[in-house]
């Protein structure tokens, strides 16, 4: 007798992957390695079916994303769908394909909030990481969302490569006006993984890195809220990826699978439900690929039984693959599973590493 598939929360958030398309080429870019055509994309009519059947079944939040999501030229379309279902909807961008002229069409469809991306806190570095130099365009199109009267999030990926420029990031936050700024350090699948040598940070920068949104917070407390994402390669306890595994996110890419997060299409032996086919509901409360991990029936030893496994929900499987090439085994940031010292190893060797990218570039399928 096998274990019952555990009831399935509502979710509270859905990232729509709108494109894959992007003039930048970031080394870091959460995308598979083989990103969708613009032909295999799904129209404005199926997305704003998604957006009615995700509130219905209890999202709250619609992130936009991409690539970048503002290369659809049906953007100010998609989001009218967004807000006629009653989702507060954030535009996740580059800012640099949006000009004043239709950020404002975009206000008037519904938007409600608008996260920017940076590479780095001046043109020089941030062009080079992205591969496209926008970064003056990145700052132009920052004004104009105060100028719209839209609330900013300033959303700074750091690594070994910009790290030591955080301070001035931070600052840059407080000139365009922002209310809240995401500190993120890269998390290693796809663009990323590939790249992991360039970018993977010490201990001494990650300590260093971390003391400074310490004293940033506690500088700007009231004026700047300052979220902070840690890497996973100098932790001992793993984090809980996504909030667990199909317990409080759904993402749909531009060809329409349903994922529990944004890399899991990377594991093997799962069929990930496309939303042309089925029910955003059937997808979160029936497919086994989001009842394959979800709860803590799946779990190994020693996860199983962890009075840690209803907080972390057993780290990441993304990660557990890339990393062990076995998506059920125990996430190795844990300092408990076998595989712990391959985070070590990979310090290791970024350390001896270069600085030279392999940027994001799209294939044909």
């Amino acid at each position: 007798m096998t274990d019952p598939a555990p009831v399935a929360p509502a979710p509270l958030g859905l990232l729509a992957e709108l494109t894959h398309r992007c003039p930048l080429r970031c080394p870091y870019c959460s995308n598979p390695l083989d990103l969708a055509r613009a032909s295999a994309e799904l129209d404005v009519a199926t997305w704003g079916r998604v957006f009615a059947e995700a509130a219905t079944l209890g999202v709250l939040q619609l992130h936009l994303s991409g690539g970048e999501p503002a290369a659809r030229r049906d953007l100010p379309e998609i989001v009218r769908h967004a807000a006629a279902a009653g989702l507060y909807t954030n535009l996740i961008t580059s800012g640099v394909l949006t000009d004043a002229r239709r950020l404002a069409e975009l206000a008037e469809a519904g938007l409600d909030h608008v996260q920017l991306s940076i590479q780095d806190a001046e043109a020089e570095g941030a062009d080079r990481i992205a591969g496209y130099a926008g970064h003056a365009r990145k700052l132009d199109f920052a004004r104009a969302v105060a100028a719209a009267g839209l609330p900013l999030t300033l959303n700074a990926v750091v690594h070994r490569q910009n790290l030591e420029r955080l301070p001035r990031m931070i600052e840059l936050a407080l000139e365009l006006g922002c209310r809240r700024m995401e500190v993120a350090h890269v998390q290693y699948h796809g663009w990323a993984l590939r790249n992991r040598d360039a970018l993977l940070p010490s201990r001494a920068q990650l300590e260093a890195a971390t003391a400074v949104v310490e004293r940033a917070r506690e500088q700007h407390r009231g004026r700047l809220v300052i979220d902070y994402v840690l890497p996973d390669y100098h932790a001992s306890r793993p984090k809980a990826c996504m909030g667990g595994w199909g317990r409080q996110v759904i993402v749909v890419t531009p060809e329409g699978r349903a994922l529990p997060c944004h890399a899991a299409a990377e594991l093997p032996g799962l069929d990930f439900p496309n939303v042309r086919d089925q029910s955003l509901r059937d997808i979160w409360e029936r497919s086994e690929a989001f009842n394959r991990f979800r709860g803590t029936a799946w779990m190994p030893a020693p996860c199983r039984g962890c009075p840690q496994a209803e907080e972390d929900w057993g780290g990441c499987r993304c990660q557990a693959f890339a990393l062990t090439g076995d998506a059920a085994a125990t996430d190795p940031v844990c300092a408990l599973s076998p595989h712990h010292a391959l985070l070590s190893a990979a310090v290791a060797e970024a350390a001896e590493a270069g600085t030279d990218f392999a940027y994001r570039e799209m294939r044909a399928r």
